[in-house]
């Protein structure tokens, strides 16, 4: 299978929703115009009606219930065409990174870099140009968070479960471009747990009473304006009984604008989540993970999404008050606020306390859905076949996923556990590149995304690496300081766990002669520590270690200066590298003389 089969759902895709949204944007021309149609039939019938009371009123309520109806209507309609809009965003992104990969215009993940983890920082994870810039697909603030914390994990737990449940998704490619495009359309700027905070805090303020007040003073208040419409009553009565209701609200009314303003700010979440909330209910999964994510909405009486629509109702209704008229004879005939206010907080009390979890739930379902999405956008790339024995790793053919295909240069690596490689090379021949190549195998391992590879056999093994130190300024350190900070910190990490350690040129901070017998030291401690790993470094005489060492192999990448030129092939050898190439640059470059 090759990129085209993605290229070419893509590409229907985005056809298939531009020809909805043009049928829609004809529906919402015409539900613009019948509501702009019924506003002025309301104000011709002020306007020629005017002084008879008896039919205004009833015609201005009904014109307004009306028009309340057709907003609602309206707003479905633009729903429907924002979803099509933000399907069609996707697939074009998709399209544009496929043919040209360019992502580098994506969220980048910076905010994740931290120089302390345990690789994070060494191999291109966050930040311009990494893998999480290329691999995030996610919608939602905490989905994004999730996504950094799988890729940060550093876990080798149930590694088959992982691939299960993303290979599911990946067979999913329109339920999960619904699922993100719906939770693109949230445009919140409160984070979840501010929410949930709001909800786990929250006091109820409106007395149990309103329970049966509203219905019947509603029930009242139509007796007074049929009463009124048939000359039974004069108007100075419906006067008095609409000051009463708008009296008895304004009693509350400072506690019931800081509940709709709370509640506004998370309207839009619910609004959307009730549909991610639907969409999570109706699909059907067989891997665990999945099922066993599902199984969170399904414990409640009632259907989660029927839960947060209640929710998400209660809240547009209770923001019909700042439609000034319809406010003002809504709370004075049926006390709409403490109405819907007393609905808001018997859903608080019922369900507040569940919030979280179903935040949760759909938070994972958005990380998850960037890692089926890389799946299915590389369907030649392999899930390593996971060895429960400590077997290390085998890859044919393996390669950076970062790297053009069709430049990209791909090697063969195995290695045994408890093997340590020392990898010598010229500059430029490909040493770092394939660090990390090897880093991001592992990565993606552990995660359970398959990798750039024609196959891969890999025992577990968690990631631990020392290639970008750098000093501190503001902490008044040296270079060589940070440099065995992370020393120490790795010698510390690898007492407790078993860890997979690339190092990239070891104690750069001191003379050769130093360097080169402190090294040596710290290759024979890593050794004995039963661990596994590869160091990079330019010091060939760190390689004579092999003689007493038979756990050390030496490996090494080559260059040649052909023709008054430098070539590379990139590839992984055996040995150790004759060829370096630091002189010839500089004379190359005119930097020094021949």
């Amino acid at each position: 299978m090759t990129n085209n089969k993605p290229l070419q759902f893509y590409k229907k895709q985005r056809e298939a929703h531009q020809k909805a949204l043009d049928k829609i944007s004809k529906k919402l021309l015409v539900s613009s115009l019948v509501r702009l149609l019924l506003f002025l039939l309301i104000c011709f019938a002020v306007y020629y009606f005017f002084g008879n009371m008896n039919i205004i009123v009833p015609a201005v309520i009904g014109g307004i219930a009306l028009f309340l109806y057709l907003v609602s209507r309206h707003s479905d309609l633009k729903d429907e065409s924002d979803k099509h809009k933000e399907s069609i965003r996707l697939n074009e992104l998709e399209i544009e990174i496929l043919e040209h990969r360019n992502y580098q215009d994506l969220p980048d993940g910076s905010q994740f870099d931290d120089p302390l983890h345990a690789f994070s920082q060494d191999v291109d994870l966050f930040g311009r140009g990494s893998f999480f810039q290329y691999a995030n697909r996610t919608a939602l603030y905490e989905g994004t968070n999730k996504l950094a914390a799988i890729f940060t994990e550093n876990s080798i737990d149930d590694i088959p479960r992982k691939q299960e449940a993303i290979k599911e998704l990946a067979q999913k490619p329109k339920w999960r471009q619904e699922f993100t495009a719906l939770a693109g359309l949230v445009k919140t700027e409160t984070p979840s747990k501010v929410v949930v905070n709001w909800f786990k805090n929250y006091r109820k303020f409106v007395p149990n009473f309103i329970k049966w007040l509203p219905p019947v003073f509603s029930v009242i208040s139509v007796i007074f304006i049929a009463a009124y419409s048939f000359d039974y009553i004069k108007g100075i009565h419906l006067l008095l009984w609409f000051l009463v209701g708008v009296l008895f609200t304004g009693i509350y009314l400072k506690k019931i604008n800081l509940l709709s303003g709370s509640v506004s700010k998370i309207q839009d979440t619910f609004h959307q989540y009730h549909f991610l909330m639907e969409l999570l209910e109706r699909e059907e999964f067989s891997s665990e993970i999945l099922k066993k994510n599902q199984a969170r909405i399904h414990a409640e009486k009632k259907k989660a999404s029927q839960i947060f629509r209640e929710f998400s109702r209660a809240i547009d209704s209770l923001d019909q008050r700042n439609n000034f008229l319809f406010g003002v004879l809504a709370n004075g005939f049926l006390l709409w606020d403490l109405k819907q206010s007393y609905k808001l907080e018997k859903w608080i009390t019922a369900y507040g306390q569940n919030v979280a979890n179903w935040f949760e739930v759909i938070e994972f379902t958005d990380a998850y859905n960037s890692l089926g999405n890389f799946v299915f956008n590389h369907p030649a790339y392999v899930f390593p076949e996971i060895q429960p024995q400590k077997n290390g790793i085998s890859a044919k053919n393996l390669a950076h996923p970062l790297l053009d295909p069709r430049k990209r240069v791909a090697n063969d690596f195995n290695i045994g556990d408890e093997e340590f490689f020392i990898i010598t090379g010229a500059n430029m021949a490909g040493k770092s590149t394939f660090l990390r190549t090897v880093s991001l195998q592992i990565l993606m391992s552990n995660i359970g995304l398959p990798v750039c590879a024609d196959a891969c056999q890999y025992s577990p093994i968690k990631l631990i690496t020392s290639m970008r130190t750098s000093d501190s300024l503001n902490d008044d350190e040296s270079y060589f300081f940070s440099e065995l900070k992370r020393l120490k910190f790795i010698v510390d990490e690898i007492k407790t766990d078993r860890y997979f350690i690339i190092l990239d040129e070891i104690l750069k901070g001191t003379n050769s002669s130093d360097k080169a017998i402190g090294s040596k030291k710290f290759i024979r401690k890593l050794v004995k520590s039963n661990s596994t790993g590869i160091i990079a470094t330019h010091d060939l005489s760190l390689c004579e270690i092999t003689s007493e060492l038979e756990q050390v192999k030496n490996h090494y990448f080559d260059a040649e200066i052909i023709n008054n030129e430098l070539h590379f092939d990139y590839r992984f050898k055996d040995g150790v590298c004759q060829n370096m190439n630091a002189s010839f640059l500089l004379r190359k470059m005119e930097i020094v003389d021949d």
